[in-house]
């Protein structure tokens, strides 16, 4: 059963998300020892050609007279589920694995399989070897803005060369492979990491995709993560659409048939990365504030309701500052902000001139009735301003719980309610 450990639409959303959810996995993603609590999902997607959900990410797996084709494995903690779930289609040998990329829940699942004997090769492009090696660096990082908490070998996140399956062969732009007579090209394109791959299977026309088609608009803006690829995504959708598939096995989300309405979710996301990039470009371009840009980006109708594009993961206005961030500096042009005192003068200051903390407290409060947005930096600025004041930390948990209990994104939903982990932190620094 899924625990229930996270506010009602954050579970909702991270269920609709990634279908075989369950929160103590995601709080425990390197874990070995926690599963998601469900039986692996599946399906015969074409002749021959499996998608497999053992939990929160998909698998792709190609049976041919001289073994099997696997791409990607999961989580850690998906490994016995997964082997499970492929021992009760074929007993053919693991012959050779791909990693779509080296994310923690696509690409750690395969120690099962390692250690039942199966050696196959393992197949990923060449940029994840620096994007393994930069998770050893950012181990404490990751594991907090990823809210893990330690598995029972105390280990939040992987952080030493033993914790990883590393590849046995990459690849630079495109690589094609022969197992059983047969031919799969893997391709490389750039989207969530700079890692991506995609396998399309010509003779089955099928594309395994990995995270390039989920099912919702591209996570290629999450806030707090390194940079995405808005139009590299584009360029890759624009590709497997050309190549008119008739399944599309995704990593996260339902598996996808139909050649008519593939080719018209891959043109959609296309042309919806693509509006988003030159938006902000054009911005950039013209001298446009960061902020203005972002303020004044607009989604066509057909774009923002197609019911495979929904922002229920990343929000376009998080994908457009992702841009910004690639073409231009870190630095928003507001000149005050070069330089900037400490946010928590900033804000003592703003009390000060307000008429102390309970003024900002008590104008934040009177603010989330009709406008959330800005009652949400006033609540801040008062939390700021004395984070030991009782009403300041209470406003702050309330007004960001309120906003975040109305966003649609996930990403939105988890990092507004970081104000619950400053709060948090703010009364135990008091205890103490």
């Amino acid at each position: 059963m899924t625990t229930q450990i996270f506010p009602a639409n954050q579970q909702a959303t991270a269920e609709r998300a990634f279908g075989l959810f369950s929160a103590d996995q995601a709080r425990h993603i390197f874990s070995r020892e926690h599963g998601a609590g469900h039986e692996a999902i599946v399906l015969e997607a074409a002749p021959r050609t499996f998608f497999i959900q053992p939990g929160m990410v998909n698998v792709a797996l190609f049976e041919t007279d001289e073994g099997l084709l696997l791409v990607d494995c999961g989580c850690a903690g998906d490994g016995p589920a997964l082997l499970g779930a492929i021992r009760s289609i074929s007993d053919r040998p693991l012959h050779t694995v791909v990693y779509t990329h080296g994310h923690i829940d696509h690409a750690f699942g395969l120690w099962a399989f390692l250690e039942e004997g199966e050696r196959p090769e393992i197949i990923a492009h060449e940029n994840l070897v620096g994007h393994f090696r930069r998770y050893m660096k950012t181990g404490g990082l990751n594991a907090r803005i990823n809210g893990q908490l330690p598995g029972p070998d105390g280990k939040r996140w992987p952080c030493e060369e033993s914790d990883f399956a590393w590849p046995t062969r990459l690849f630079g732009d495109r690589l094609e492979l022969t197992i059983g007579g047969e031919t799969f090209v893997v391709r490389h394109g750039k989207g969530e990491t700079d890692d991506a791959a995609w396998v399309w299977a010509p003779e089955r026309g099928v594309i395994a995709a990995g995270d390039l088609v989920t099912g919702y608009l591209p996570n290629a803006g999450n806030p707090r993560k390194v940079q995405r690829f808005a139009e590299e995504w584009a360029d890759a959708a624009g590709e497997m659409a050309a190549l008119n598939p008739a399944v599309i096995i995704p990593g996260h989300g339902d598996l996808v048939s139909g050649a008519d309405a593939i080719r018209d979710e891959l043109t959609a996301m296309s042309r919806y990365l693509r509006h988003i990039v030159d938006h902000a470009l054009a911005g950039l371009n013209s001298g446009v504030p960061h902020d203005e840009i972002v303020e004044t980006l607009r989604i066509p109708v057909e774009l923002a309701g197609h019911p495979r594009l929904r922002a229920i993961y990343d929000k376009p206005e998080f994908i457009c500052r992702n841009v910004i961030r690639r073409y231009s500096g870190w630095w928003d042009g507001h000149p005050a902000n070069l330089l900037p005192a400490p946010k928590r003068d900033q804000a003592t200051e703003i009390a000060r001139l307000a008429g102390g903390v309970d003024a900002l407290v008590a104008r934040a409060r009177e603010l989330a009735e009709v406008d959330l947005r800005l009652a949400c930096h006033l609540a801040e600025w008062a939390f700021l301003a004395d984070r030991g004041d009782d009403n300041a930390q209470q406003c702050y948990v309330d007004v960001l719980e309120r906003r975040a209990s109305i966003e649609p994104s996930l990403m939105a939903q988890v990092n507004l309610r970081v104000s619950r982990q400053w709060v948090h932190a703010a009364r135990e620094a008091t205890s103490a």
